[in-house]
């Protein structure tokens, strides 16, 4: 960092146009190269295709600085495009793949919140490219197919950068010192093929400390790259994150907006000046705009009825034994009864109470106690039928309903459940059967007498309210 520091401090002061000036910006260039070499070698990185690639790269697009200098020093008019651009050239592809990789690398997971999103921002920007870049160069009749090609390269070159560095930005995870750094690196790059497309639509020529200014941005990228290489947190930069949330944070919020008002709003600005050149590429544009929200906010949507069962799920079940809790029981034991009085078919309660329960918290634990509970839920259920409904009522008591059970059948299956009970513990229960009129409150407060009943008589058993 302070090798780069001197370097970009340096530049401003050497003279324009010399010797110097070139190996200078090829040094720079050069030596971020080496030191991404240095980092890969020493960290032993999980993503070291992703490092070789950035090297390649930088290492090219400088070494296109060197290349336009020997042309111009050997030709009188090297022409365009030249060797040159084709170094230029290397770092889009080169840096692109790197990304793709180590995109792929952090994500598990297929995160499609943060591909939409990172879509629509290079589509608006993109829109942006097409009009004041890509068709201008495209429309040149002077300088032939292949440098057509590649003058709509620079700017197609952008865009693909500008959609890795999004969809990096917006991947989850903690960003990490090198995270930021690579995130530098490529915002450099795109801060300054940015401001040179402005100068060159404004028609503007730059002095020499501009001149100086701009080449000093694109050294901060090739020294930032380097420097996010020998980083310490390089290695950690390969590890998989976890999905970012599906929400949208206000920043986002706000730049997804801007990039969808681009299309209407070139619109409106050739519409202002009489001169609507780019209706068919606008209209594409506010289309696949208008399509990438509507994903978007179906996304949410979807995110939003998860969200919402699985409150609701959280509302009526047990965080420890994963059974029904106490409110669940209280909304199913009087549907269980109205069933029952629609069909005239009995159904019939049991309470039950682990035996000795605070006992054996005391002795062996609370995380013991949980276990307890936990597996004697598990074994219940193994016991039971698939129509009855076994729920925490609270503490150490669970609650039974049986559809279609008279109170010598729900006896037995109890019972089983009984002998079930793991760790050698044992439970009492009461058993109470509706009697066509009572209320569900009323139900459960006769088995639970029963099970005072059952614990008087020496517990480990099952007991039945008196007729």
């Amino acid at each position: 960092m302070v090798v780069a520091a001197i370097g970009l401090a340096g530049f401003l002061a050497v003279p324009d146009d010399s010797t110097l000036q070139l190996i200078w910006q090829v040094g720079c260039g050069w030596f971020a190269a080496a030191m991404i070499a240095v980092g890969v070698r020493r960290t032993r990185s999980a993503m070291a295709a992703s490092w070789w690639l950035f090297a390649l790269g930088v290492a090219g697009n400088s070494g296109g600085i060197l290349v336009e200098y020997i042309l111009t020093r050997t030709q009188l008019n090297p022409g365009f495009p030249s060797w040159a651009d084709a170094a230029y050239l290397s770092l889009y592809p080169a840096v692109a793949a790197g990304m793709f990789l180590l995109i792929r690398r952090r994500a598990a997971h297929r995160d499609w919140s943060s591909l939409v999103d990172a879509t629509t921002l290079t589509t608006g920007v993109g829109l942006l490219a097409w009009v004041f870049m890509v068709k201008p160069a495209a429309s040149d009749p002077t300088i032939g197919l292949l440098g057509h090609i590649v003058s709509v390269a620079y700017p197609l070159g952008d865009v693909v950068l500008l959609a890795m560095t999004v969809r990096l930005l917006l991947s989850g995870g903690r960003h990490n010192g090198s995270f930021r750094l690579v995130s530098a690196a490529l915002i450099c790059f795109l801060a300054g093929d940015g401001t040179w497309a402005v100068i060159n639509q404004m028609a503007w020529e730059p002095g020499p400390m501009a001149h100086r200014v701009l080449a000093d941005v694109f050294l901060a990228g090739y020294l930032l790259f380097g420097a996010a290489a020998v980083h310490q947190d390089a290695r950690s930069l390969a590890r998989t994150v976890a999905p970012r949330p599906a929400r949208i944070s206000r920043p986002l919020l706000a730049a997804l907006t801007f990039a969808s008002l681009i299309g209407p709003g070139l619109l409106i600005v050739q519409a202002t000046q009489h001169r609507v050149t780019d209706v068919l590429s606008i209209a594409v544009g506010c289309a696949a705009l208008f399509l990438l929200v509507v994903t978007r906010m179906s996304q949410l949507l979807t995110q939003l009825d998860v969200q919402t069962e699985k409150a609701r799920e959280l509302a009526v079940t047990d965080e420890l034994t994963g059974l029904p809790n106490r409110r669940a029981w209280n909304t199913e034991l009087p549907r269980g009864i109205e069933r029952a009085r629609r069909s005239g078919s009995p159904v019939t309660v049991a309470v039950i109470d682990i035996d000795h329960f605070k006992k054996f918290n005391d002795a062996y634990g609370h995380p013991a106690g949980d276990r307890l509970l936990k597996e004697a839920a598990a074994a219940w259920l193994a016991q039971s039928r698939e129509v009855d409904h076994l729920a925490r009522y609270g503490g150490e008591e669970f609650v039974l309903m049986l559809p279609d059970a008279t109170v010598d059948q729900a006896r037995e299956i109890v019972d089983r459940m009984r002998l079930a009970t793991p760790l050698g513990q044992t439970f009492s229960a009461g058993v109470a059967q509706w009697d066509g009129t009572e209320t569900s409150d009323e139900l459960t407060a006769r088995a639970d007498s029963a099970l005072y009943v059952a614990k008087a008589d020496g517990r480990n058993r099952i007991a039945v309210p008196v007729q």
